[in-house]
């Protein structure tokens, strides 16, 4: 399914459409601030298992990022932050940046893995960030290309997502056209903010 939602006038219909596929276990393809990704309800062991298999790995072995809506639901699946990186998070939060933090146990019972650390994405998108809310809880995130791939204009345009994914996923939406870089990493789990993967986010560390 094919779905086309105005960033600047979001149709609540639309996003309700969206959130009971995922809470049916569905995955589905959302915008970001970055490249284009494939998202399913974090709480949802099927779509946590459709993720898995679409990304061809073990849900123990998948390194997904979640989504969440703000910092206090960041706070739920990551270990107390200090002063420094919950100064960093606030100041580059929503935006283009995944944050690798120390996990709790509970994103180790989401994804039946001893999981020490999780990516953390808020992307500054709104649809993204209205489908979140809805939800009520995070979603489990991957990009839609692998680091190995060239990112081609499908991985960009929507139409063309389509054409090449609509029998895999349950909904396609179209939020415009997508950027060409990943997000950025930085991995905040030594103390010192280090990024490993410069993508589309600036960041002065």
């Amino acid at each position: 399914m094919f779905i086309e939602i105005n960033p600047t006038n979001i149709d609540n219909r639309l996003v309700q459409q969206v959130v009971d596929e995922l809470k049916k276990g569905g995955i589905i393809i959302i915008p970001t601030d970055a490249v284009y990704a494939v998202a399913c309800d974090v709480m949802n062991k099927k779509g946590l298992a459709e993720l898995a298999k679409w990304k061809d790995v073990k849900l123990s072995k998948a390194n997904f990022s979640i989504i969440c809506s703000d910092l206090s639901e960041v706070s739920e699946y990551v270990k107390q932050l200090d002063r420094n990186t919950f100064r960093l998070l606030k100041h580059y939060l929503p935006g283009p940046f995944t944050f690798i933090l120390d996990a709790t146990s509970e994103v180790s019972k989401l994804f039946d893995s001893s999981k020490k650390e999780i990516g953390i994405r808020i992307p500054d998108n709104k649809i993204v960030q209205a489908i979140v809310e809805r939800l009520g809880n995070p979603m489990a995130v991957t990009s839609l290309h692998d680091s190995e791939d060239e990112i081609m204009e499908y991985f960009v345009d929507p139409a063309s997502i389509y054409e090449r994914y609509d029998d895999e996923v349950a909904i396609i939406i179209d939020g415009g056209p997508g950027k060409l870089d990943a997000s950025t990493i930085v991995d905040c789990t030594n103390g010192n903010a280090e990024i490993i993967r410069q993508g589309v986010g600036q960041i002065d560390l």
